[in-house]
Formats: C-alpha cells, sequence, structure tokens
C-alpha cells in the first residue's frame, strides 16, 4: 500500500528535458510536506527507468521530450497493469490538443498546462494520487473536439460495454461527454453519490483506472457518437 493510497506522502517523479522546469516544479510540488519529489527523468526513456527503480505513486510527465516521447513513456510505464503503477500528470500547452487523446489511451490520468498555479499543481498531485481522474471542464472540451475532429479509425468494439447495466450504460454515456458527478445526477434524476456509485461500478467491471479512461472507452465503442 502506498502512502498515497492512505491519505500520507505523496511520491512524484518529475519528467521533463528543462532542467529549469524540473527545479521550478520540485520546488512547488516540495512545498506541501505531503509530496516528495524521489526522482527527476529529462526524457522519457529514462522516466520509464526510473519509475521502475523508484516506484512513486505520481509521474508528472512532459509530453514532449527527446529519446521517448511522454506519451509513449506513458504507455510503457502502464503496459504491465501492475496495482500500483503510478498516475500520470501529463504537462501540455494549448499548441499541444491533439495529443491529449493520444496520451488518454495511453493511460494518463489528467493533463495539467505548463504555466498551472503552484496550488493548483499541488492539488493535482493529490487528486490523482487518490484515484480521481483530473479533466477539468476546460481539457474535457478540448478532448471531445479532438475525438470529433480526429476520430479513432479502429472498428467500434460495443461488446465491451455487454457488462453493463442499462444505467450503468448511460451514466458511463454522459461521463464520456464531459459531465461531472454532480451533473450526472442531475440529468438522470438521482443523487451524486448514486451518481458515483454507478461509475465506480462501471469502471470496476470495463477495467478503467479512472474517469479519463471511461471517456476513451465511451468513444471507442460508439456510445458517444463524435457529432
Amino acid at each position: 500500500m502506498t502512502g498515497a493510497d492512505v491519505g500520507g506522502l505523496v511520491r512524484v517523479l518529475l519528467a521533463d528535458d528543462q532542467s529549469l522546469v524540473r527545479a521550478g516544479f520540485r520546488l512547488v510540488l516540495e512545498r506541501d510536506e505531503r509530496i516528495e519529489v524521489v526522482a527527476e527523468a529529462a526524457d522519457g526513456a529514462s522516466a520509464v527507468a526510473l519509475t521502475e527503480q523508484h516506484r512513486p505513486d505520481v509521474v508528472v510527465m512532459d509530453i514532449r521530450m527527446p529519446v521517448v516521447d511522454g506519451i509513449e513513456a506513458t504507455r510503457r510505464i502502464l503496459a504491465a497493469g501492475r496495482p500500483d503503477a503510478p498516475r500520470v500528470i501529463m504537462l501540455t500547452t494549448y499548441e499541444q490538443d491533439d495529443y491529449i487523446a493520444d496520451a488518454l489511451r495511453a493511460g494518463a490520468s489528467g493533463f495539467m498546462l505548463k504555466d498551472v498555479e503552484p496550488e493548483d499543481l499541488r492539488r493535482a498531485v493529490h487528486v490523482v494520487a487518490a484515484g480521481d481522474a483530473l479533466l477539468s471542464p476546460t481539457v474535457t472540451r478540448r478532448l471531445l473536439d479532438t475525438f470529433r475532429s480526429r476520430p479513432d479509425e479502429r472498428p467500434k468494439q460495443p461488446e465491451r460495454l455487454d457488462v453493463l447495466t442499462p444505467r450503468e450504460r448511460e451514466v458511463v454515456a454522459l461521463v464520456g461527454r464531459g459531465l461531472s458527478t454532480t451533473e450526472i445526477g442531475r440529468a438522470l434524476f438521482m443523487s451524486p453519490a448514486t451518481a458515483k456509485t454507478h461509475v465506480n461500478r462501471a469502471m470496476s467491471k470495463l477495467h478503467a483506472r479512472d474517469r479519463a479512461q471511461l471517456v476513451v472507452i465511451a468513444h471507442e465503442t460508439g456510445l458517444v457518437a463524435p457529432d
């Protein structure tokens, strides 16, 4: 059990090819006594190796890095499906919207802009360490726009949804459209707690690590149409 599981210390690995960016993020994060930066990587290949060595709870990963980019590094880190695999926060810019869908498919739990406010970065680390997805309404809208403009050409797999109840399908569809738990409850005339229960059950049945993965599944199965 990690420190993040019990509300204790969250161990973080920073991956960015700019040393000044890493230094700045380390300074920001370690102002929180509940966060420890255990390693820094200057490229994606090093991020993969250092993750295996240090077993952090969270990896803060830049998308564009030499040797191996952040998306491929995320894919390699999460490929084994280990129960103690870290959550990955991707660092992005407004010019990198096209990468959002690819990063989610690779297993990223959320996104932060590189000019993020210090308190927001610290909060983000705690959010994903606790098992929640970090998809702000703004990022979710950009993600949905990406799915619409650059749809997945692979065959749909609607049979993946056969394990869900009709109500769970409705909930996953609304997650895929970017609705919050409160908004889902309002749309389906249920309490936010009940909506969250349905979300959690759907994640368990679909083997999704978090809500971010439910968004991907909703689109890859055709539950949410690109239009």
